[in-house]
């Protein structure tokens, strides 16, 4: 899912796709602030999953609290958020292993 509002400053071909998860039962705001001339903010409600792109040197930064006041919680490099392996993998995978089965000797499983 790409950003349209905010999207990362270069065209750089390093970006990856990231996840974050919200596995809190408090409100969170996920922040990037040191990639130059782009500022990333995301209200995370708890369980709730956050999917974005960024450079690999990125650092999200994880605030929560209650009402007016807001604690840096974490920080954590947005290359280890990275999901993109595993869409490739995923890809990847179910090109290499076809089934053995075609669509018609399931049919003729199912009606014996």
């Amino acid at each position: 899912m790409a950003q349209i509002l905010d999207a990362i400053p270069n065209d750089d071909n390093n970006k990856i796709m990231c996840c974050y998860v919200n596995a809190t039962s408090q409100i969170q705001v996920a922040r990037i602030t040191n990639v130059a001339n782009w500022y990333f903010e995301r209200v995370v409600f708890p369980g709730q999953r956050l999917i974005f792109e960024a450079l690999p040197e990125a650092l999200l930064e994880i605030h929560s609290g209650m009402m007016a006041s807001s604690i840096l919680s974490d920080t954590i490099p947005c290359g280890t958020l990275s999901i993109q392996e595993e869409i490739e993998g995923n890809e990847n995978q179910n090109n290499t292993h076809p089934s053995s089965e075609s669509p018609t000797e399931n049919l003729e499983l199912l009606s014996a």
